[in-house]
């Protein structure tokens, strides 16, 4: 079916075909008529399947031409991660325009003035993070009283960085009887929970939710020798195409950047210790391309959501069956092919193996060496250049902090207010 059979307003039709969208993905067809329609809808689909259109769509067609109050939106579409925020945005605002109206970025690690102002003149869409939004409600700057359609996209991942408080708290604060869209790969930790009390009689629709996909991606394990395992990194670094490596903790992230830009490859470390001006210019770079290896942590992953990554790497081992497939969602996305490989040693194979048995995954397992044939095969790995790679250089801003600062400073007392306290 076309996006016009589907329900969608013709002018989103018109404005999707302009960018040479004309057929819709799998959880869109299944989704959007009932989203249309005003029903509650749960979808269940890995990262990657078309969610952000799914109910981007339906959003914007059944709010078409719709007027908002000052401080009073229409909708908001809250996400985990400020980058994941960020992109659903950048998707949704030029669609937008098509059909009057007018999306706006609310989330943590950016100035407060922008979004204030923004909230001021009456913005019928917010896509936001659960802790900015909650932070706004709480200084009477955002109302969610007319606010009549909510998604939850990634809402298990939401409740994973321990949202699920603040996602009921603006629940609770919305118009009742309202529209909840809730995407989710899994309903653990919480989300089950959520759906029963929030969702009225939801219509289920699930795409590819339980496993990896076995149709789009490989998955291999690579059995190196521990001496083996650094040399052997940079040289799948060095690869042509989009990358990213997953490792285990912030220093880790830190001291693998450095010494793949040490060995000649282009390279940007992604993990929450890092201020939000950085992680945005971090993750264009990546983008674009101007840095094809991404080094990254599992919290930060989780608003990589970038459709041309051909190769994923967990260079520290997951710790659950849920964080391999949420890093191997990065790659094979919007019915592209990917690669996922897992380095390990030999006293590791085993667990690895329980691991990739619980997420569904039947890996091919070779021992290989640096610049092995397998190697080369499987991920394109090949010799960095040596000549050390110097990253552009970046200014810091803590932007966030220091508008936290002056929200919350007191004003400061005259002298003689101090005079009278000290008495």
């Amino acid at each position: 079916m076309s996006f016009f059979e589907l329900g969608v307003n013709p002018l989103l039709v018109k404005t999707l075909s302009k960018s040479g969208i004309n057929d819709p993905f799998p959880i869109q067809t299944a989704t959007l008529p009932d989203a249309i329609a005003g029903k509650d809808v749960l979808g269940r689909g890995q990262t990657g399947s078309g969610k952000t259109l799914a109910f981007g769509l339906a959003v914007l067609t059944k709010l078409a031409t719709r007027k908002a109050k000052p401080h009073h939106p229409l909708a908001i579409i809250l996400s985990p991660t400020r980058e994941l925020a960020m992109q659903i945005n950048d998707v949704i605002a030029p669609l937008a325009q098509a059909v009057q109206l007018d999306s706006r970025l609310i989330a943590g690690g950016m100035p407060y003035g922008n979004q204030i102002q923004a909230l001021r003149k009456a913005v019928p869409i917010l896509v936001a993070t659960p802790g900015r939004l909650i932070d706004l409600m709480e200084q009477k700057h955002v109302s969610l009283s007319d606010t009549e359609i909510v998604v939850l996209d990634e809402a298990d991942q939401m409740a994973d960085m321990g949202f699920l408080p603040a996602m009921k708290e603006i629940l609770n604060a919305c118009k009742p009887k309202g529209q909840r869209l809730l995407f989710s790969a899994t309903l653990d930790r919480g989300v089950d929970g959520l759906v029963r009390k929030y969702l009225n009689n939801p219509v289920t629709h699930s795409v590819n939710t339980d496993k990896a996909s076995v149709s789009t991606m490989e998955h291999h394990v690579l059995v190196v020798h521990p001496n083996d395992k650094e040399i052997i990194t940079a040289q799948i670094a060095a690869r042509e195409g989009k990358t990213i490596l997953f490792v285990r903790t912030q220093h880790g992230a830190d001291k693998l950047a450095q010494k793949l830009a040490q060995v000649g490859v282009p390279v940007g470390a992604l993990h929450g210790g890092k201020s939000q001006s950085v992680r945005t210019k971090t993750l264009a770079a990546f983008k674009s391309g101007a840095t094809p290896a991404l080094v990254a942590t599992d919290v930060a992953a989780r608003g990589i959501h970038v459709d041309d990554v051909s190769l994923v790497v967990h260079v520290d081992a997951p710790q659950d069956p849920k964080d391999y497939l949420h890093r191997a969602g990065r790659t094979a996305r919007a019915g592209e092919s990917g690669v996922v490989v897992t380095l390990t040693t030999s006293r590791q194979q085993n667990t690895i193996k329980g691991l990739t048995d619980k997420a569904g995954v039947r890996p091919k397992i070779a021992r290989i060496s640096p610049l092995a044939k397998e190697l080369v095969e499987v991920t394109g790995a090949r010799e960095p250049s040596g000549v050390p790679w110097i990253a552009p250089a970046v200014k810091e801003r803590h932007d966030d902090q220091r508008n936290g600062q002056n929200r919350r400073r007191k004003p400061r007392p005259r002298p003689n207010e101090r005079r009278r306290r000290s008495r």
